[in-house]
């Protein structure tokens, strides 16, 4: 009879049996709450600016919510905009040098949204993606949803323009979309925008780059990479940027043209469909806006501090990757050194991010730490010393299980 030919499979036990694969690989992840007003160095969040506890962010977020409520009761297009999106919205185009903006609940679905959108707008002319390998995982989920006839995605080499003008060269497809992040979210690097956003042009392609890793640390007064790069302004350059990094808030947005954001009003489903942001982290992130605008400074402190995080860990004779803004990564490889490397630093008090695959690629297991405008001397002497006791501790695992194995 249909159905019947697995009637003594159990869900659960195989959702068990895979965790506890997970759990010997090194990859299983657990929730670990943070507790208020902790003593812990933190170097895991995005908090590049040292903004998520400013007096002045919540008292904006608690004037907002007295004001406009708590949440934003609907979507955008019901009754989830009011006198505050419309404003951060015009602060966001007008800070960052864009024609527009358009505020979604976060950075995540602004990606979604801004990805499958334009190539739906544009499938009836044949559309071809080019993705980077190492795009964020929000970029990646984009390219899968927006997958349809007429629409074809290509992932090329990490930061390889000769690769992307190659593709875009030898489309079929008249319309075409160049996806990348600005800054990539684990290693720190920076990619090639000007270049990259040169051939997309030579080749009448859009460019579509992640700011969320930039946004607030690179460019003149924390402006971006592509403000840094010169091409702020150009019509064929979509940005999105996230508020919940060095904003210290939550939301995402898109800037563009206005033809790219009227698109999204129309068409995107991650705007039509989802709930509004809400008024409070309206009301911060716009109050962050102003702090940055009056100490543009701050987007060059936490780079420094990135930078003596990476010649820190250097010293230790550590693999660490160059900082082009607040992240840097420290290499281990193994998802089970790096699991071991996290818990150590958490014991000598510095909360480091510990990422393993399949936020990494295999053998590519690492510790990311992140310098923030607001740390010290003093706080990176006591991330350093941490550091050296994590790496001598993964040191003797090492050569103690490499002794077992060459036991006879």
């Amino acid at each position: 009879m249909q159905g019947s030919a697995h009637p003594t499979f159990d869900p659960l036990a195989g959702l068990r049996a895979a965790a506890a694969a997970r759990e010997s690989a090194g990859l299983r992840r657990y929730l670990v709450p943070r507790a208020a007003g902790e003593a812990t160095l933190d170097l895991a969040s995005n908090d590049y600016l040292g903004l998520s506890g400013d007096a002045r962010l919540a008292e904006a977020a608690a004037v907002a919510a007295r004001v406009w409520g708590t949440g934003a009761t609907g979507s955008r297009l019901v009754t989830g905009t009011t006198a505050l999106h419309t404003e951060l919205e015009a602060e966001l185009a007008a800070f960052t040098g864009a024609a527009a903006a358009l505020v979604f609940s976060s950075g995540y679905l602004a990606n979604l949204a801004v990805v499958t959108a334009l190539a739906g707008a544009l499938s009836g002319d044949g559309v071809l993606i080019v993705s980077d390998e190492r795009n964020h995982a929000s970029l990646v989920d984009a390219c899968r949803l927006a997958r349809r006839p007429g629409v074809r995605v290509l992932v090329t080499s990490h930061g390889d323009v000769a690769a992307v003008a190659a593709a875009l060269a030898a489309r079929e497809e008249r319309a075409a979309i160049v996806i990348t992040d600005a800054v990539f979210s684990v290693s720190g690097d920076l990619a090639p925008v000007a270049a990259l956003h040169t051939a997309a042009r030579r080749h009448g392609a859009l460019l579509v780059v992640d700011e969320a890793h930039s946004f607030g640390v690179l460019g003149e007064g924390g402006r971006g990479a592509c403000h840094d790069a010169g091409i702020a302004a150009a019509p064929d350059l979509v940005r999105t940027v996230t508020l919940s990094k060095s904003l210290a808030g939550q939301g995402g947005a898109v800037l563009a043209a206005a033809d790219v954001t009227q698109t999204l009003v129309d068409t995107g489903r991650g705007f039509i469909f989802d709930t509004g942001l809400a008024p409070p982290s309206a009301g911060a992130a716009l109050a962050a806006l102003q702090v940055l605008r009056a100490d543009p400074g701050l987007p060059s402190r936490a780079r420094r501090a990135a930078a003596r995080l990476a010649a820190a860990a250097a010293e230790l004779g550590l693999t660490v990757t160059a900082p082009a803004a607040a992240v840097t990564a420290i290499v281990l490889g193994d998802p089970r050194d790096a699991l071991a490397a996290q818990r150590c630093c958490a014991e000598h008090g510095v909360r480091v991010g510990c990422f393993r695959p399949p936020s990494v690629p295999a053998g590519e297991a690492c510790l990311r730490l992140t310098g923030r405008a607001t740390l010290t001397e003093k706080d990176i002497s006591v991330a350093s010393r941490a550091l050296a006791v994590a790496r001598d501790r993964c040191h003797h695992c090492r050569n103690t299980a490499q002794a077992g194995r060459n036991t006879p």
